[in-house]
């Protein structure tokens, strides 16, 4: 190397090694064990109340037609038997219990993981796929491969009755948070990004909008299902679609900057469960796990929340 391309050589090294180091700092932040434990019991709980929520409906799928399975679930060229759909519907909600609790969670955290997955796809695959449920598991599956159970847990105290030191803040809990918030805001993201590509701008200068509210809302009052009244109405107003498409659009495409600080995931996640709630009301869908809060809680310290607050008090 000569000696004139050597000190610029050394200086895009020296400048490549800062922005790694500075992206390193920024997705390993040093963070509580309690607050991947808090999203564990948040995200768990939700996700055991979910699914015995929908016992009825996975149970109640065998004898019906139209299995087209989707995901992991492509493997199967049938459906399974009755007492095996059973089986996996009860095992999902036992490890649900164990991953939520913290017990055993290095075995029952990624296996339930998993097993939510299966268990879901294997829903998905009769009829409509319901895409709600799509970062609830991506949250599971992270979580399930974390040190989630080192604070609040069944392990924990099992550990500290052993004699175990606390855990104490460190880049081990910090990653995982990260990641779960950019589960978040990427598949908002995603959503904007996929609507501009099947639709262009289109979608928030046309009816596309107000043509889908319309459509979903007659086929669900022709056929005897709940459907939104204000929607109906609203339809016939046409002036408010473009500015309800934009904004919908501006806000999933903007969603990164909630990664810019608590201000701004404030503002962003108010504006999502808005956004969510407006569907709740002029579509009659109903998305749980956003409006619930939970999609955005990495967003946050929630630790910090009274619902923790005892059980940090008892663990001090």
């Amino acid at each position: 190397m000569s000696q004139a391309t050597g000190p610029q050589g050394h200086g895009l090294s020296d400048m490549l090694s800062r922005a790694a180091r500075a992206a390193d700092r920024w997705y390993r932040p040093v963070a509580p064990p309690e607050r991947l434990a808090a999203l564990r019991l948040l995200v768990g709980g939700f996700a055991v109340v979910y699914l015995a929520a929908r016992l009825p409906n996975l149970l109640g799928l065998y004898g019906l037609g139209g299995f087209r399975p989707v995901g992991v679930v492509s493997l199967l060229a049938t459906p399974l038997p009755p007492a095996a759909v059973l089986a996996q519907a009860l095992v999902a909600l036992l490890l649900g219990l164990a991953f939520a609790l913290g017990l055993a969670f290095r075995v029952t955290g990624p296996a339930f993981a998993l097993v939510l997955l299966w268990v879901l796809s294997y829903r998905n695959a009769w009829g409509m796929i319901f895409h709600t449920e799509n970062l609830l598991v991506m949250h599971v599956l992270a979580l399930g491969c974390s040190r989630a159970a080192d604070a609040w847990s069944l392990d924990a105290r099992r550990a500290r009755r052993r004699g175990a030191p606390p855990p104490v803040p460190s880049t081990t809990y910090g990653w995982p948070v990260r990641l779960l918030a950019l589960l978040t805001v990427g598949s908002y993201f995603i959503a904007g990004v996929a609507k501009l590509r099947l639709s262009g701008l289109g979608w928030a200068t046309s009816d596309l909008l107000r043509n889908y509210i319309a459509y979903d809302n007659l086929r669900k009052h022709l056929l005897g299902d709940w459907y939104s009244p204000l929607g109906a109405w609203l339809v016939g107003h046409a002036w408010l679609f473009p500015p309800l498409a934009t904004a919908s659009l501006l806000l999933e495409l903007l969603a990164p900057v909630a990664l810019l600080g608590p201000r701004f995931a404030r503002v962003w996640s108010l504006l999502a469960w808005t956004f969510h709630f407006g569907v709740w009301a002029i579509m009659a869908i109903f998305f749980p796990y956003p409006l619930l809060g939970l999609a955005f809680a990495p967003l946050f310290a929630v630790e910090r929340l009274f619902l923790f607050r005892r059980r940090a008090r008892a663990a001090a």
